[in-house]
Formats: structure tokens, C-alpha cells, sequence
């Protein structure tokens, strides 16, 4: 956290202590005349009490529960800044009383790691200091997420926040609330939890309407500490920043037997395709490309199509991925002819080899793909399918709503 100064209202606070001193000593001079030397030494002993800094959890104390707070205080004096070092980016938050006598963590402790802290304030007209250093208990049982995308990328206008957990979470409020998501410029967001297709607990964050183009986003996660449920805690402290570039959109319309490329809402190409025929029906729906390889071997198996229908297609060039079950854009030079006029594919959206060249190099991590006038919607956890519900269904995916 940035130091919390306290400038000269800190200093304010000590007067009434100033003003305690002096009362002591007009106390003791009329004591005095009276040859009463004991109330003289009393006086003397209470003008000299010294302001003190002190820390918890104290150093050499042992291991410290991730239950516990971090907790400083300045007694007869105030608090000018406190610095607590985390495992995760920046310094631990926490609050200070409105008397600037008492600094108390925000957030909660980590397990398994160092943490040191350094006080600064004032008292009766001295700096004060103190730091201490402390060490927290290890967790028996950890959690950890994987999140996309990373940090430092550049993604479409369609690209969600995504967070897959390697540990069921049953306590999803409390995780949720330690993730948070900022934009530049704002907009309006929320967080919805689901299965990811692999069975494992998901959230994903999406904005009610795409990205704008070059919006700044910035993913905090302060799950260091926080119990998920069980006794299951988390151990991580995250802060990613990524970029939305421009906004390529591209519009599949399988009855049509097209793929139309729009980049900042100007039509950049049209071109002929050949969709899923069928009962190997391509999804409707919208499909953030996952991600890109220029050669794949496509193999029938491998999404569970056996028999009469199994295919082992090899080499298969320019290849844009769209969901995990297996759909892609790509090159199918084995349909020509065929191509805006029959839709033959076992769900994949094949183009020539030169328009998926050039569609290939057009699209990035995140581009929305959205598919017309076809058959069945693709699931919300069959990629990021986010886009494909309600913003009301959405919103109320979330645990803290």
C-alpha cells in the first residue's frame, strides 16, 4: 500500500499530551513551596514517558496463522506511515484509526511466506521507528487459478477475463470478492461462475457490450490467504494489465456459405466457406478465437467422430482455433469447388488456402467469430462462449449478487 502520511494533523494530536506536561510541572512548583518532594518526583516521572511503536504479529514469535491480522500502534504518540511487504505486487493494505494511533491490515496474511513490516510516527517531539519481521504458517491444503489472458497481451474486442480453478471451490463468494477488474475506460462488468469443460470451477469476467478498442484492463487478484471453503486456501496476489486492439469482427453465415471480416466496422473481406454439413452442424453463436497454429494434424479420434465418418486430414495449414471441442478456421484445399456452394465439413469452417492465409494474419487472441443461421448455440464453457447468454442470465452467474 503508499504510506499513509499524516502530515501536520497528525502532529496536531500530540498537543493535548504537550499540554499534560506543563500541568505537571505547575503541579510540582507549587508542590514544591510546600516542600512536598514527593508529588515534585511524580510530576518528573510523568513528563518523562516516552511515545513507543509497537507490532504484531512481534518478530521471533513463531509462525503466524493466516488467520491473523497485522495489527500497529503508537502509544503516546501517532502513527506517520506503515509499510507491509506481500508476496503479490505493492505493499498489504490496511486502515488507520481516526486518532492515527492504530494501523490495522486490510487483507489476509498468506500462507507459507515472509512478511516484514516498518512504522514510522511522532511522539512528544521525537521520530519514532520500529520494523519487525514474521513468517506464516504453511497451508496443508492450497488452491491456485490460471488465468487468461496474460500479462502484457493484446486481445480483441470479445476477449473475457477467465479463471480456472485447479481445486473445487466451495466457498465462491469469498474468492469472488477478492477479484476485481478495472477498465480505461470504464464500463459495466460482472463475474459468472461455471463449469469449465474439463469439470474444474471457472469465473470469467465480460463487459455487458464488447471492449472499445484500445481500452486499458487491469485484473487484481488478492487471493493470498483467503479460505475458498474446506480449509482450502488461496495462495496467490496478481496484477495483470492487457490491451483491447482493434476491433475485427467476423460474421459466419452458413445458409449464405460466407465469411465477412470487418476491421473498425468497415467490411475488409468477404469470402466463400464451407461449413458443417449435415449432422456435423457448425455452432451458432459467438467464439473468441482461441488461439492460432500455422499447421495442425487433424485427426478424427481425437473429438470422438469413428467409422464411416473418421478422417486423418495430416498437415492442415492456417489454422484459428475456436473452441476446445474442435472447431477451427482453416484451410480445406481438399474442397474446391465446393466451397460457397456446399457445406461439407464435420463442423470446422474451411476456406481456400490463400483466404485462410489471409484470415489467419487477420485475427488475433480474443476477435470474436460469430456463426449464423446455423444449428444449436456453442456452450458458454466450450471456450469463451460468454456472449452467447443474456446479460441478466449472466450477471446472476455470479456468488456475490
Amino acid at each position: 500500500m503508499r504510506k499513509n502520511a499524516i502530515g501536520r494533523a497528525g502532529r496536531r494530536s500530540t498537543r493535548p499530551l504537550a499540554l499534560a506536561a506543563v500541568a505537571a510541572v505547575v503541579l510540582t512548583g507549587c508542590s514544591a513551596s510546600r516542600q512536598d518532594s514527593k508529588s515534585g518526583d511524580a510530576g518528573h516521572a510523568a513528563g518523562d514517558a516516552r511515545a513507543t511503536l509497537s507490532i504484531t504479529p512481534a518478530e521471533g514469535g513463531g509462525k503466524v496463522p493466516v488467520t491473523k491480522r497485522v495489527v500497529v500502534r503508537a502509544d503516546g504518540g501517532t502513527l506517520a506511515s506503515v509499510d507491509v511487504t506481500s508476496p503479490g505486487p505493492g505493499m498489504m493494505k490496511g486502515t488507520l484509526s481516526e486518532d492515527k494511533t492504530t494501523w490495522t491490515s486490510s487483507s489476509a496474511l498468506a500462507p507459507g511466506a515472509v512478511y516484514t513490516v516498518k512504522a514510522s510516527g511522532h511522539g512528544q517531539g521525537e521520530k519514532l521507528s520500529k520494523s519487525s519481521t514474521f513468517a506464516t504458517q504453511e497451508a496443508t491444503h492450497t488452491v491456485v487459478g490460471t488465468y487468461s489472458p496474460d500479462k502484457g497481451t493484446t486481445v480483441g474486442v470479445a476477449m473475457p477475463v477467465s479463471i480456472t480453478f485447479n481445486k473445487p471451490i466451495s466457498d465462491k463468494a469469498s474468492v469472488e470478492r477478492k477479484l476485481s477488474v478495472s477498465a480505461s475506460p470504464a464500463v459495466e462488468g460482472a463475474w459468472s461462475w461455471m463449469k469449465d469443460r474439463n469439470g474444474k470451477d471457472r469465473i470469467d469476467y465480460r463487459p455487458r457490450e464488447y471492449w472499445k478498442p484500445g481500452t486499458k484492463v487491469t485484473l487484481r487478484m488478492t487471493l493470498a490467504g483467503v479460505n475458498a471453503g474446506g480449509g482450502l486456501y488461496g495462495t496467490q496476489d496478481r496484477e495483470v494489465h492487457f490491451t483491447v486492439g482493434s476491433a475485427v469482427r467476423t460474421t459466419v453465415d452458413v445458409a449464405k456459405k460466407t465469411m465477412t471480416v470487418a476491421k473498425d466496422g468497415r467490411v475488409i473481406r468477404t469470402m466463400p466457406i464451407s461449413a458443417g454439413k449435415k449432422g456435423f452442424e457448425t455452432w451458432n453463436g459467438t467464439m473468441p478465437v482461441l488461439g492460432k497454429v500455422p499447421t495442425i494434424r487433424m485427426n478424427s479420434s481425437t473429438v470422438g467422430i469413428f467409422g464411416p465418418e473418421a478422417y486423418d486430414l495430416g498437415a492442415v495449414k492456417w489454422d484459428v482455433q475456436l473452441t476446445p471441442s474442435g472447431t477451427y478456421a482453416h484451410a480445406a484445399p481438399w474442397n474446391d469447388g465446393k466451397f460457397g456452394r456446399i457445406n461439407s465439413s464435420h463442423g470446422c469452417i474451411g476456406l481456400s488456402t490463400k483466404d485462410a492465409k489471409w484470415f489467419y494474419e487477420q485475427v488475433h487472441l480474443g476477435d470474436p467469430v460469430t456463426v449464423v443461421n446455423s444449428k444449436g448455440t456453442v456452450a458458454t464453457n466450450n471456450g469463451y462462449g460468454d456472449w452467447n447468454v443474456a446479460w441478466s442470465t449472466w450477471k446472476a452467474g455470479s456468488a456475490t449478487d
